[in-house]
């Protein structure tokens, strides 16, 4: 139920039949106050000064050709020329039945497309980082989001598991299984990739032989391949351990690597030739964009090839882009990668296009997110400078969240304590991320994200719990529960109502601008609007048929939270 889209195409209908043209915008967006209706819509004023019209005069010509009887109660025309539309509290409480009812809600796209999601993006022979967490979290959560609403996503794991430096690392792995290191050893990515770059760059007859096989890798020699393999399923068997702690849901099958698109390369720049897109310059293969000029004015050259032969990320991803939509007949795919990526992404795709590998219709779309922060407002670090481990962060939340809950002295048995710190840790620290406008830069800060006070994981989970509660403490026959209807008789029945119904609005922006801080602030304000219904509603106490109906808002809320919590990759619990 997406009461904005609704009124949207009802209105819309009726300026064109007013005398707009048929381009013209309603803007229906939610009221930020009661006093003005539920809903306004926006767009009359744009449209009257285009045909010459007196605002209000063409807002009550629009009102005459719009039926809103089965939905409004009343609409009214303000200021300059808003139209306010107060919903019917009859029709919002059929409608919150119907939902409560519906399997996923009622949600469901009206056209399901392919889409593919590329985020995470590890390296081989790296540990996952801070750095990652963004990408890691918000690509999933708008995965959730577009698969919850009946679309096909393909989840792409774009990992770095390509290039010079494989040659160097297939050669230490060589010389720790000559000398039969143990398992412990060639556990931790971070001491191996350090030892391996200091034995390159001291040992000459090592880096001969590791600068070797790099050709036998890239030419395809079976032994530099499975040695290859071997570090790839190293470095994700340790992802996968994070993205199980983080109820992410990339798993090794999504691998899409850089490796995968190497067999491409040498046709696409070949094809740049032929077309004139790409011309030799000093040695070099290069692409010039009129759209982005350099510090002089001049056209902007992109690489697509260097002299001696080697392929740009830029060419890996103009491949990566046409592989989407020939090979996974992907009507969109998304990018998550941080702000400092735009323009080589803009670069990649623009390229991508004036060759014809994909055509207009289908959707390229960078993400790009801002930079997890410390409390001085610098790039989040150790306290010795140095770049922080993700396993390390999720160890710290769970230890911080023990003490936490271990003060609250609840009366939890140690299984239900243990799952109630796993889903507050974990939780606490995606929330904080998610929360916040994925386009600026925020701070990370341990005692706001834990807080059971404000918009944070603690509080939404605790909300949740506090509805469970009621359900656990009343007799109320679910038969009973069932065959009832909700009945909307009070202000704040109705306000619960309506928050619950724009659900589906959350979501759908989520998917559409992958804003998962939306769907937090959502999810925020129907805590709020609960908390203030409960407060004011009595439901226990009330007498039939007010309990069963006020019994039924409180377990759509309660189904709402969860679903929404769950979309965003945040578990609940039942007691906290």
């Amino acid at each position: 139920m997406n009461i904005q889209w609704i009124l949207s195409d009802k209105i819309k209908r009726a300026m064109i039949a007013a005398g707009a043209e048929q381009n013209a915008e309603p803007l229906v967006r939610q009221s930020g106050k009661p006093q003005f209706g539920d809903y306004q819509a926006n767009g009359i004023m744009g449209a009257a000064k285009k045909l010459g019209l007196n605002p209000r005069e063409f807002a009550q010509k629009v009102l005459e050709q719009v039926d809103l009887s089965d939905i409004a109660e009343k609409t009214e025309i303000a200021g300059p020329g808003f139209i306010n539309i107060f919903l019917n509290k009859n029709w919002v409480a059929q409608q919150a039945d119907t939902a409560l009812n519906a399997p996923n809600f009622g949600i469901k796209t009206a056209h399901p497309q392919t889409v593919v999601i590329d985020y995470s993006s590890p390296n081989v022979a790296k540990e996952m980082h801070v750095g990652h967490l963004r990408s890691t979290i918000i690509g999933d959560a708008v995965a959730r989001a577009l698969e919850f609403m009946g679309n096909h996503v393909i989840r792409a794991n774009h990992v770095g598991d390509w290039g010079t430096q494989f040659g160097m690392l297939i050669a230490y792995l060589e010389k720790m299984e000559n000398e039969h290191a143990d398992a412990m050893q060639l556990s931790d990515l971070e001491a191996f990739y350090r030892a391996a770059k200091e034995t390159y760059d001291n040992d000459e007859e090592f880096a001969v032989k590791a600068r070797s096989y790099v050709v036998k890798l890239q030419s395809g020699d079976e032994y530099c391949r499975t040695m290859w393999k071997k570090l790839v399923d190293m470095t994700m068997q340790q992802n996968q351990r994070n993205y199980e702690r983080l109820n992410v849901t990339l798993t090794e099958k999504d691998v899409m690597g850089e490796s995968l698109y190497n067999p491409m390369l040498p046709a696409i720049v070949e094809d740049l030739k032929k077309q004139g897109l790409a011309v030799e310059d000093d040695g070099a293969l290069v692409v010039y964009l009129d759209e982005f000029k350099n510090k002089d004015g001049d056209p902007m050259g992109v690489i697509v090839q260097k002299k001696d032969g080697g392929f740009l990320y830029t060419t890996t991803d103009i491949a990566a882009a046409k592989y989407r939509y020939h090979t996974l007949h992907a009507d969109r795919a998304l990018v998550f990668s941080d702000t400092r990526q735009s323009q080589h992404m803009q670069q990649a795709w623009l390229i991508t296009r004036k060759a014809g590998y994909v055509p207009d219709s289908f959707s390229l779309e960078h993400h790009n997110f801002g930079m997890m922060l410390g409390k001085d407002g610098k790039p989040f670090k150790t306290r010795s400078g140095g770049t922080v481990k993700l396993a390390d962060l999720l160890d710290e939340a769970v230890e911080r969240a023990t003490l936490l809950i271990n003060e609250k002295n609840t009366a939890l048995s140690e299984q239900e304590k243990a799952a109630v710190i796993e889903a507050v840790a974990i939780g606490s620290v995606k929330y904080a991320d998610l929360s916040k406008n994925r386009t600026t830069d925020y701070v990370f800060d341990w005692d706001n994200m834990l807080s059971f006070e404000g918009n944070t994981a603690p509080y939404m989970q605790y909300a949740y719990t506090r509805i469970r509660s009621i359900f656990n403490k009343t007799d109320v026959n679910p038969t009973a529960l069932s065959a009832a209807h909700i009945e909307i008789r009070d202000d704040k029945e109705r306000a619960l109502a309506i928050k619950l119904l724009q659900f589906e609005e959350a979501v759908q922006t989520v998917a559409k601008d992958g804003t998962p801080h939306i769907l937090c602030n959502y999810l925020y304000e129907l805590a709020g609007v609960f908390s203030s219904f409960y407060e004011h509603c009595p439901i226990l106490n009330a007498e039939e048929p007010v309990k069963l109906s006020r019994l039924k808002l409180a377990k759509l809320t309660e189904k709402t939270l969860k679903q929404g919590l769950d979309l965003l990759g945040i578990k609940t619990v039942e007691k906290m």
